[in-house]
């Protein structure tokens, strides 16, 4: 069975010993030593000023938003996973719709601002799979508006932007590293921010508000992440080079594979490095599609349509006209990728593909 992804695992000696530290030490949550010492690890490899590690990277939203204080509306994508608007609707702030570049697949720059009123506080993107924003067209809308920039940067671990990552960008970035995600910790996310005071106030409100044992700074919640999920996150650090050259050469062998398969693909933004954490076709229709999973899940193959519905058509929020994101959503499908997927695995789903089209 192949799915559209899985878990990268260390040896698991190299877990292992981690666990004996936290054995002996009896410390297994609350800020831990390896917990800090992930942190520290990660602000080195990832170049960030400030960056506290989460138990998850909706978490990471909410707090993010709760940090800034937002109000009122916040426009975002409808091109993403659910967790990015569902914490701004849990934060009591309104998402608004801006639609979507038919090319990068990120928000367009260019449908924020029409969407701007006076109760907007925030832009909200996502870095779609793991192709940066534009973010320098982002940043002058939100200058020009006093606009707060959060960026949802969970499929970008290893991506830049002009040369650093992306993670360097905004008021507050935040990430993912879930169990699905190229980098993980198992469960697992974090901020990034260049204000100490805003990382400051994040920290309280990743501990419950907690100053001391006997005084609170704020409403704070339970952010917190273990010495297990650290200890997976320091093991699988280790391997981060290897697993971005693995994808790196995934991407060339497809895009080889499917060189006359009939469908678009990602283009990734002008300026940015692109970290190779996702494989998307865009098919000709949304019944090719269908068809295509059909007798790819006939083989014992699962790809997933990241990322659909288009999410301004969810129950719960006002709606938008998105007809760019409505349209890719319809028609877009992730095929697998994974550090341990073989090039003949690769050859045996473009085969199938291929077949599809041509029995069309």
């Amino acid at each position: 069975m192949i799915n559209v992804t899985k878990p990268f695992l260390p040896d698991i000696e190299e877990y292992t010993e981690y666990l004996k530290g936290i054995w002996e030490r009896n410390w297994l949550t609350n800020n831990g030593p390896l917990v800090n010492d992930l942190e520290l690890k990660l602000k080195e490899y990832l170049d960030a000023k400030h960056l506290l590690y989460m138990n998850n990277g909706t978490i990471a939203l909410q707090i993010a938003i709760k940090a800034l204080e937002l109000k009122g509306e916040i426009i975002t994508t409808p091109f993403s996973f659910v967790a990015t608007t569902s914490a701004i609707v849990w934060e009591g702030c309104e998402p608004v719709f801006a639609d979507i570049d038919k090319q990068t697949f990120n928000i367009d720059p260019a449908s924020i601002e029409q969407l701007i009123t006076p109760k907007t506080s925030a832009i909200l993107a996502t870095h779609v799979f793991g192709n940066p924003c534009d973010i320098d067209a982002i940043q002058q809308i939100a200058d020009k508006h006093k606009l707060k920039v959060i960026y949802d940067a969970a499929h970008c671990f290893g991506t830049k932007y002009k040369g650093k990552h992306v993670f360097n960008y905004g008021d507050v970035s935040t990430t993912s590293f879930h169990a699905t995600k190229l980098y993980h910790t198992i469960e697992g996310g974090a901020v990034m921010t260049n204000d100490a005071e805003l990382l400051k106030k994040m920290a309280y409100m990743r501990n419950f508000g907690f100053e001391s044992f006997e005084s609170f700074a704020c409403v704070g919640i339970n952010g917190k992440n273990s010495e297990f999920h650290a200890a997976m996150g320091l093991a699988n650090l280790k391997h981060i080079n290897d697993i971005l050259r693995s994808r790196k050469e995934q991407v060339a062998i497809y895009d080889k594979e499917l060189a006359e398969l009939n469908v678009q693909r990602l283009k990734v933004q002008a300026g940015g490095e692109w970290n190779y954490s996702y494989y998307p076709v865009v098919f000709k229709s949304e019944e090719l599609l269908l068809k295509s999973v059909e007798k790819l899940n006939d083989n014992w193959i699962y790809p997933r349509r990241y990322f659909y519905p288009s999410l301004s058509s969810v129950r719960y929020v006002k709606q938008y006209a998105t007809p760019v994101s409505d349209d890719i959503a319809k028609r877009v499908l992730c095929l697998p990728m994974y550090h341990s997927l073989k090039a003949e695995d690769i050859a045996f789903i473009a085969r199938i593909l291929l077949r599809v089209q041509n029995n069309q």
